[in-house]
């Protein structure tokens, strides 16, 4: 065990995990000394060929370092397929935008249950940066879709060029945001930086923040309605704003929907959590040091629902709602998964299917902790948050 209490890595990865190391550096001192969080999360993630989403090592599922709700088999994917099967059965030539594949495992649930719908959309693009992972999707879907379904996938570089309509779809996408730390000492906002020590280490620095970081703080103030304290630490997305503006901003007809682990503002930056949210993952373990063996582990930040709500509304879009996955899974078709599980004949299966959806849906697994929020233009999707709506908490 490491003295993080983390299981040590192989000799290939933590050779690897140097390598990063050393392009991280070189970053560092080509900035004269200091990157901001952000940039060094970024790089960490996705560094061509080096950072954790660039690289090939397993990710998602029991071999990765943690799993995701499609990972856990198809009931997560089938209740998205059913909330979202009136748009697409409305629009005349409907799209489907996955934002981030992961192993491909959501897109060949989804597909299968959209054929059984009859609501197949005409086109299934996933937008993936990692080449590593885009190859591991293609192969899922290739093996395990019918080929008339496959010919319907594309992958894309970036968001769509052009107008489009259908619906656009990210599941833990937005806590992989390279996010911004922030600090507050004397009534002053700062944000924070990463260098290096006298030993070629990572430590953090609190340098005055631009006008970007600063007005996204004093917005934050606004709105819960007090300064934060002296001393505190937290993140924030001042670009959000333009990353769903980028995302979405040519889907003329459809929804967008974002499933996600966080809080409303007024819970995101209580007095208590004052040192953020930041969470790793690596080996299926949580922690809170985003500078242990870069490129093996994941960096994430919890999402500040309330500024998806706010930036999702500036760019155009109506507000469908908001409520926790248990809620979303129970209002779109969870009670007949149940009832099908309940009556499978084979003992392990119906055993494998019931622990799927208690980890989909309980408090202290996915159910809580994971939220859902819908945004539409030009279509209904009030149905998806017919049961649990949470917004008078945003």
């Amino acid at each position: 065990m490491s003295t993080f209490g983390l299981p040590e890595p192989g000799a290939a990865a933590r050779e690897h995990s140097a390598r990063l190391v050393e392009f991280l550096r070189a970053a560092i001192r080509h900035e004269r000394g200091a990157i901001p969080f952000a940039r060094f999360m970024e790089l960490a993630l996705y560094a061509p060929g080096l950072g954790y989403y660039s690289a090939g090592a397993r990710k998602f599922g029991e071999a990765g370092d943690f799993v995701t709700s499609p990972e856990l088999g198809n009931v997560f994917a089938e209740c998205v397929c059913e909330a979202v099967s009136p748009v697409l059965r409305g629009l005349p030539h409907p799209g489907f935008l996955e934002l981030g594949g992961g192993s491909g495992a959501f897109a060949v649930a989804f597909l299968q249950h959209a054929e059984r719908l009859g609501v197949l959309p005409e086109r299934y693009a996933i937008l993936e940066p990692s080449a590593d992972l885009r190859q591991r999707q293609q192969q899922r879907l290739r093996e395990q879709l019918p080929p008339a379904v496959f010919a319907r996938c594309d992958w894309l570089d970036g968001p769509p060029e052009g107008e489009w309509s259908g619906v656009l779809f990210a599941n833990e996408v937005l806590d992989a945001l390279p996010t911004t730390r922030f600090a507050t000492h004397d009534g002053e906002v700062y944000e924070e930086f990463v260098s290096l020590d006298a030993n070629g280490g990572f430590i953090r620095v609190d340098q005055p923040a631009d006008a970007l970081v600063r007005a996204a703080v004093r917005h934050i103030e606004r709105t819960i309605g007090a300064p934060l304290p002296d001393g505190y630490r937290s993140e924030v997305l001042p670009q959000l704003p333009y990353w769903i503006q980028a995302i979405g901003g040519l889907l003329k007809q459809g929804a967008m929907l974002f499933v996600d682990y966080g809080y409303p503002r007024r819970e995101f930056y209580l007095p208590e959590r004052d040192d953020g949210t930041l969470v790793c993952h690596y080996r299926h373990r949580a922690h809170g040091d985003p500078f242990f063996l870069p490129g093996l582990q994941d960096i994430t930040a919890f999402v500040d629902f309330t500024a998806l709500a706010e930036a999702g509304t500036n760019a155009g879009f109506d507000f469908a709602g908001y409520c926790s996955q248990s809620s979303f899974l129970i209002a779109n078709g969870l009670p007949q998964r149940i009832a099908e599980a309940e009556a499978l004949a084979d003992d392990r299966e119906r055993h494998r299917r019931i622990n799927e959806i208690r980890k989909l849906t309980m408090p202290g697994e996915m159910g809580e902790r994971f939220q859902v929020m819908g945004f539409t233009r030009d279509v209904d999707l009030s149905a998806a948050f017919a049961f649990g709506e949470l917004s008078r908490r945003l």
